[in-house]
């Protein structure tokens, strides 16, 4: 029988009421855990081969939606590691609305400045994110530094 569960209705070794429903479950769970890194590896790697592209000036079919994915993906993946302490889907959220953000100021900055070129944008987005990430990350850091520090004087 299919169930709410498994949509297929590939898993029917057990009726419902016979108890073990999850026997096939975490085989399936942990195989998507286990394509995460994959995936975000392969985001990464589209990313990176978008910015290369704009700033290598290559004529390609690729070359504007992997564009456009860095231009999403760098902020949003710099602003999300600012947002830890957010649930995995506000994360997401807030992150991707703050990198459309970070796309539009760093263009109307340029355009106000008449400095507007395809690759200036995609470099100065890249800067802003790496600032964004460096900064994250120096927070983190000093956070666990205060931490230990804490952690020190009340022993």
């Amino acid at each position: 029988m299919q169930s709410f569960t498994d949509l297929t209705g590939l898993d029917d070794t057990k009726e419902p009421g016979e108890g073990g429903e999850d026997d096939g479950r975490a085989g399936r769970d942990t195989a998507a855990g286990d394509s995460l890194p994959l995936a975000a590896g392969a985001a990464a790697a589209i990313a990176g081969v978008g910015g290369a592209l704009a700033l290598a000036d290559v004529t390609s079919p690729l070359r504007a939606p992997f564009t456009l994915f860095f231009l999403i993906v760098a902020p949003a993946c710099a602003l999300a590691a600012g947002l830890r302490g957010l649930d995995p889907l506000s994360r997401a959220v807030v992150a991707t609305g703050g990198a459309v953000a970070v796309d539009l100021l760093v263009a109307q900055i340029m355009l106000a400045l008449h400095a507007w070129t395809v690759r200036g944008g995609v470099a100065a987005v890249a800067a802003v994110s790496a600032v964004l990430l460096l900064l994250s990350f120096l927070m983190a850091h000093a956070r666990r530094h205060r931490g230990r520090a804490a952690r020190s004087r009340a022993s």
